[in-house]
């Protein structure tokens, strides 16, 4: 693969790859880390890249990335700092932008507390919008078991939210 081709079909998707490892590692510099070696491990085996699927291949790396450095070293990973990500909309009043930031908080820390093979399945699903096709040959599972998955990752994050909710209004 030439670097033309790489530059146009892997590297528009680096944040969504950034993100995908953020969520994996619950931490900015690690996901930065992983992400970068992910990029050389890609470059390296460009020629593997079928299609034009550049996204999913490229998660398929970081993925694989981040599993053989939490391998290697089975250090504890810190959760991702509430304060960052997603900015609050601009067009609302402070009350409610405090309200949607509190919503964003809680949301985060139910993910959060997901099992990483469930967190990932919806990170994939419903944040990065990969399609269950995309999923399987991501974290490398049979559909069934993505949908499985999803499924229980749904239900173990409504658990969350819901005991969240009734820790606020009892």
């Amino acid at each position: 693969m030439s670097r033309q081709r790489f530059e146009e079909t892997v590297l528009p998707h680096l944040d969504a790859a950034f993100n995908y490892a953020r969520w994996l590692t619950r931490n900015d510099a690690e996901a930065e880390d992983v992400v970068q070696d992910a990029c050389v491990r890609a470059i390296r085996f460009a020629a593997s890249l079928r299609g034009d699927d550049a996204r999913s291949w490229l998660f398929t790396i970081v993925r694989n990335t981040w599993y053989s450095r939490a391998r290697g070293s089975q250090r504890a990973i810190a959760p991702l700092d509430a304060a960052g990500g997603e900015p609050a909309d601009e067009a609302l009043d402070p009350e409610e932008q405090l309200l949607q930031q509190q919503r964003v908080s809680r949301i985060r820390a139910a993910v959060e507390s997901l099992p990483a093979d469930f967190r990932e399945v919806i990170v994939l699903r419903e944040l990065e919008g990969l399609s269950y096709k995309e999923i399987a040959a991501v974290v490398d599972v049979p559909l069934g078991t993505v949908m499985s998955r999803l499924a229980r990752a749904r239900e173990r994050l409504l658990a969350v939210l819901e005991a969240q909710r009734r820790e606020v209004m009892p």
